[in-house]
């Protein structure tokens, strides 16, 4: 008896201190039964990294140290996932004022990326009329954001992110343009990693129309997001421009009837000023605002041509011309062009309602590389 009392009283203290410790543990700050890293990666107070916490790809540029910079980093991904991708940029001299996105998926081509479909506990993202990320409510000499990056329906390939931040409106084509700190590149890999061929972007039945002296009407087209605009809309989109359409009425155009010409040299080419196109002295920075160019010439390729072309390897024999304007066009015409960042493309002209009158137009397809 006395054997057994003791036995039980020991069984019993066991199991009551296991109770007291569990009890002890739980507490509104977790469990016992909780991973013991902390949210952070770190493992207790020795700082180690957990090597449960998937490491996340990160970037950093850091002005004043960059031997330490990384400017690259890689990541996989699964369809229709998301990763986590971290992105810090330190100055002490530049104010970071917006921060540029590009999606590049297969080797496609870099494409702006709609910030709003990121998601990041650290950024509050207010954008820009462009689209870009405004860091006015940020920590503008030093930013940590970690975003969540999706992953697109691709079985195998590369999504290649890149993020850099400007002093003032940039230009998701031209990553120099009021460059502050950057660029960063974080490379996400699907399957194999590799790229199918690229092939040429396709644009069709774009119509713009014969323009008003202020600015109304849908003259500009961007080969960047295949968007027609009207000139008045602001300068937060002329770095969209590439190219406008004119019907030469008198002047420096009497001749010129159907007339594409470059952003850059659209107000000479056609002869009148047209309001919205060239910058406002009370606009920020206006000294310093640049226009597209765009490059034209009439192509020996006929309309049969055109239709046949698919990948972008087939452009690579489009000479850059120094014409930024061609004239008397008609349809079924197909014209080489080279835009401002070297791109070349084709264009086929397929309707003209002849005239200068804001309702006369011209539609017209497109074939550029990515």
């Amino acid at each position: 008896m006395t054997k057994n009392l003791k036995l039980n009283l020991k069984n019993g203290f066991l199991i009551l201190s296991m109770v007291l410790f569990v009890a002890s543990c739980e507490t509104d700050e977790g469990s016992v039964f909780d991973s013991p890293f902390s949210e952070d990666g770190m493992n207790g107070e020795d700082g180690e990294d957990s090597v449960d916490t998937p490491e996340i790809a990160t970037i950093i540029y850091n002005e004043a140290t960059p031997a330490s910079n990384l400017m690259s980093a890689m990541a996989s991904g699964e369809i229709g996932s998301a990763v986590p991708g971290r992105v810090i940029f330190t100055s002490d001299v530049l104010t970071q004022k917006r921060m540029y996105i590009t999606q590049n998926i297969s080797g496609q081509g870099e494409m702006p990326f709609n910030s709003f479909e990121l998601t990041s506990d650290d950024l509050d993202k207010a954008l820009k009329a462009d689209g870009s990320i405004d860091l006015d409510g940020a920590t503008k000499k030093e930013i940590d954001f970690t975003f969540s990056l999706p992953v697109p329906n691709i079985d195998n390939g590369s999504i290649e992110y890149k993020f850099w931040t400007t002093t003032g409106k940039g230009d998701f084509r031209d990553a120099s343009k009021r460059l502050a700190l950057g660029i960063g590149v974080i490379t996400v890999t699907v399957g194999t990693g590799n790229n199918p061929a690229a092939e040429v972007r396709t644009f069709n039945d774009i119509k713009l129309f014969a323009p008003a002296v202020d600015g109304s009407t849908e003259t500009f087209f961007s080969l960047l997001n295949k968007e027609v605009y009207k000139i008045n809309v602001g300068p937060e989109f002329r770095a969209f421009w590439d190219f406008g359409y004119y019907f030469g009425a008198s002047g420096v155009s009497a001749n010129d009837n159907a007339s594409f010409a470059s952003t850059a040299k659209y107000d000479e080419s056609f002869g009148f000023p047209v309001d919205g196109l060239e910058p406002d002295a009370m606009e920020d920075d206006a000294e310093n605002e640049t226009l597209n160019e765009a490059f034209f010439s009439t192509s020996t390729f006929l309309a049969a041509d055109f239709d046949a072309i698919a990948l972008s390897g087939e452009l690579d024999i489009v000479i850059t011309s120094t014409n930024q304007k061609i004239t008397n066009l008609s349809v079924g015409d197909v014209i080489e062009f080279v835009d401002n960042y070297g791109k070349k493309g084709l264009i086929k002209i397929t309707e003209i309602e002849a005239g200068f009158n804001n309702d006369d137009f011209i539609v017209f397809d497109i074939k550029i590389q990515p």
